[in-house]
């Protein structure tokens, strides 16, 4: 038998555009998938929507907790060998996931894989610039800056969250920045070159734009030079980042007259 392939699908308040995602997995050529969409406290019509589809999918219904939370308990929900994330506003092309479990099966030991995308903002096609470019392999520095790794994209063996631990639940945004570091200290994060993934972006209800993601970036290198997991190198060069974003943030803060926020992370970079 093929492994099992556990999508985990969370969604609040996205009836308007669920669906396409649904219909994005239920139209793979991978027929061994379970699909596990987590209603996290919606208030539209998503309910209806999730119920036409019948036994096709399983749905987890909880209070609204955030996108961490929701993907966690999927995961835990779970029983495939293998999982992969899905975003409510993204798509998948039907030859998704059929080629990472190809490259699992060729590749045993690796732990975690992504495929490139397809940047679609406002409904037009977008190209990515060059900084977003996604490399292969141990990630981990040029992962420092910015999110390299899309939730929507990756598939990974199940057992690497009992190795990394599972998403921040405390995190609103850059959850996804802050586990894929964890796991790219010591592990490889290899991409196939192929653009699998349809990323949709410019909506009005997206996260990132209600929340400072620098915020999180900051909280999330903190914890992880305080871990003590990273090598002296890697450190180093961890320090450097978190130097700079609290800088540029605590700058911003003092900017807008939140005197005492801008401080505390101007003071933390001082003291690096």
């Amino acid at each position: 038998m093929p492994p099992l392939v556990s999508v985990i699908l969370p969604t609040f308040n996205r009836a308007w555009t669920i669906k396409a995602a649904i219909d994005s997995v239920l139209s793979q050529d991978y027929s061994n998938i379970e699909l596990i969409v987590i209603d996290d406290g919606s208030t539209d019509d998503t309910a209806q929507l999730l119920e036409n589809y019948g036994n096709q999918i399983i749905i987890l219904k909880q209070q609204n907790k955030g996108v961490s939370a929701a993907r966690n308990a999927g995961v835990k929900k779970s029983t495939g060998q293998l999982i992969a994330l899905l975003d409510s506003d993204d798509e998948w092309d039907q030859k998704k996931i059929s080629c990472q479990v190809e490259f699992f099966i060729h590749h045993p030991d690796a732990m975690i894989c992504q495929t490139e995308e397809i940047w679609i903002r406002n409904g037009k096609r977008v190209n990515p610039k060059i900084k977003h470019k996604k490399p292969s392999g141990m990630i981990f520095e040029p992962s420092l800056k910015l999110c390299l790794v899309s939730p929507s994209a990756v598939m990974m063996k199940r057992r690497l969250f009992d190795m990394k631990g599972f998403f921040n639940e405390a995190f609103t945004v850059c959850e996804d920045y802050d586990l894929w570091l964890r796991v790219s200290c010591d592990l490889p994060i290899f991409l196939i070159d192929k653009p699998y993934t349809i990323k949709k972006g410019g909506h009005k209800d997206q996260l990132s734009l209600f929340h400072s993601q620098d915020k999180f970036r900051i909280r999330s290198l903190k914890a992880l030079i305080d871990s003590g997991n990273l090598t002296v190198g890697q450190e180093q060069k961890a320090s450097a980042v978190l130097k700079k974003k609290c800088v540029i943030y605590g700058n911003g803060c003092m900017k807008r007259d939140r005197t005492k926020e801008g401080q505390y992370y101007l003071n933390m970079a001082s003291s690096m």
